[in-house]
């Protein structure tokens, strides 16, 4: 499902969603750095600048009304300064805070983190265990009664600091929406509320398996191997472990695992897009999609997100403009390897493939698919109208350039397309530099004019499976034979 189709739809069901949890207070101070202390040989950050957002449930809520739903947020913050900023902030998005309280005996868990330059320097947290009393806590599970009753879904943010163990055996109780979406430092505790989905990052499955699982796509593949086990710990129906700049995967009860690769962006100072994954699978969920079409969504929420400093934050605009700059028409040669450069800068994999594409079937998608596995970021190169015509013959291509590059760059596995009007790419190899090189498995090395350009570029060549039956040329026949007939 494209974006604009999820734009859409959460646009028409504009779903309810209830957000409970641990809501915070992120402050952001920076500064410039010209003397050590006389006291320590410490830095001396002199403050010019100090921003304030919601975090943890807080960034969470207000991420899920900013791409389209309906929010109430249920929990408490203290009745101080940085409680009454969360919630006049979350006001101001459209969130419902009137089952946000300010509890007297508790404080406002704040995060303040110090920078100089462009560099993070320490991270100061404020917190204090809960503490609720009889009443207040009575009106605490009134107030999640009474919101979800008629959610679409239920979202949990727990990192450990105001949902008691209490509080969680009474949930599980409770009548509940038909999507409960858990994220939690430690799931386990949540097992007896038969979470829909939970949201473990890497290091939360390393603690919930007890054991390790590697780095990088290692991690991903080794969540998959371990899906039974991840789900029986926690009670939960399908998890999504999120891998940071490695994107994520969906596990489920019937041993699949669906997966989703991250735009690497350059090291920013952002915190929280695990808040905005969060959401925008929530809001999706809660609108219809399914579990695939939601983490998909929602990766392309987080990578729209960690592109600012700062709280990450996404709203369906920013969404609706990034699927603009990123898919639609082909880019030219110049603006892709723009693109390319921002992607390496950052570390990313590039893997480039060519063909013409001229009617999309299974036999493509299926070895897209297996190309963008090789890499971070997936380019196409489209032969244009007359390099088609020359290779496969005056009555190709059936489908022009345009919306050939279109269909293509609608695919989730697909980042980038491009037109070439020569009979090979080796001119655009040698101009973008690609780290892989992949063709379908009816080719071999040695029949690749590319060849010598991949190894210039310091590439590598993978050939990937072949999909039997399904191919252009045949399809074509048959819609002939059968006009014919």
């Amino acid at each position: 499902m494209s974006t604009a189709e999820h734009i859409a739809r959460i646009g028409a069901a504009r779903p309810l969603v209830t957000v409970l949890g641990d809501f915070l207070l992120d402050e952001w101070w920076s500064g410039a750095i010209e003397r050590i202390a006389r006291e320590a040989p410490a830095p001396v950050v002199d403050v010019d600048e100090r921003r304030a957002a919601p975090g943890g449930a807080a960034n969470t809520a207000l991420n899920a009304a900013r791409l389209g739903a309906r929010v109430r947020a249920v929990g408490s913050v203290g009745a101080d300064a940085a409680g009454d900023h969360v919630r006049q902030a979350l006001a101001d998005a459209g969130v419902d805070v009137s089952r946000l309280r300010p509890v007297s005996e508790q404080h406002t868990i704040t995060k303040v983190r110090v920078s100089a330059g462009d560099q993070l320097l320490l991270r100061v947290d404020e917190t204090r265990p809960a503490s609720w009393s009889e009443a207040a806590l009575q009106v605490f599970l009134d107030d999640v009664r009474e919101a979800g009753a008629d959610a679409d879904a239920q979202l949990i943010c727990d990192y450990g600091s105001t949902l008691t163990d209490e509080i969680v055996q009474a949930l599980a109780g409770m009548p509940r929406p038909a999507v409960r979406i858990v994220d939690a430092h430690d799931v386990r505790r949540w097992r007896a509320t038969a979470p829909d989905v939970i949201t473990p990052n890497g290091a939360e499955t390393e603690t919930l398996l007890g054991m390790s699982l590697g780095e990088g796509e290692a991690r991903a593949e080794a969540a998959g191997v371990h899906a039974s086990a991840i789900l029986e710990a926690s009670g939960a129906d399908a998890a999504i472990v999120t891998l940071d700049s490695s994107g994520a995967v969906l596990l489920d009860a019937g041993g699949q695992a669906h997966r989703t690769h991250a735009h690497p962006t350059p090291e920013k100072q952002a915190s929280g897009a695990g808040d905005v994954f969060v959401a925008a699978f929530t809001v999706a969920r809660a609108a219809g999609s399914t579990a695939v079409e939601a983490v998909q969504f929602a990766q392309q929420a987080a990578d729209v997100a960690v592109r600012t400093p700062g709280t990450c934050t996404c709203s369906l605009e920013q969404l609706d403009a990034w699927a603009s700059r990123t898919s639609g028409a082909a880019l030219d040669a110049d603006e892709l390897f723009e693109r390319l450069e921002e992607h390496r800068a950052a570390g990313a994999r590039i893997v480039f493939t060519n063909g013409c594409f001229d009617v999309l079937h299974r036999g493509h998608t299926s070895y897209l698919r297996q190309a963008r596995e090789l890499g971070d970021v997936l380019v196409v190169a489209v032969n244009g109208d007359e390099s088609v015509r020359r290779l496969k013959g005056p009555d190709r291509p059936v489908n022009p350039a345009g919306d050939r590059a279109q269909l293509l760059a609608e695919l989730a596995c697909v980042d980038y397309v491009t037109v070439f009007e020569e009979d090979t790419p080796r001119a655009l190899i040698r101009r973008l530099r690609p780290d892989v090189y992949a063709k379908g498995g009816d080719y071999t090395p040695s029949m690749l004019p590319e060849a010598p350009d991949v190894a210039a570029v310091g590439g590598r060549i993978e050939i990937l499976d072949y999909v039997s039956d399904h191919s252009t040329t045949q399809i074509i026949g048959r819609i002939r034979a059968a006009q014919r007939n």
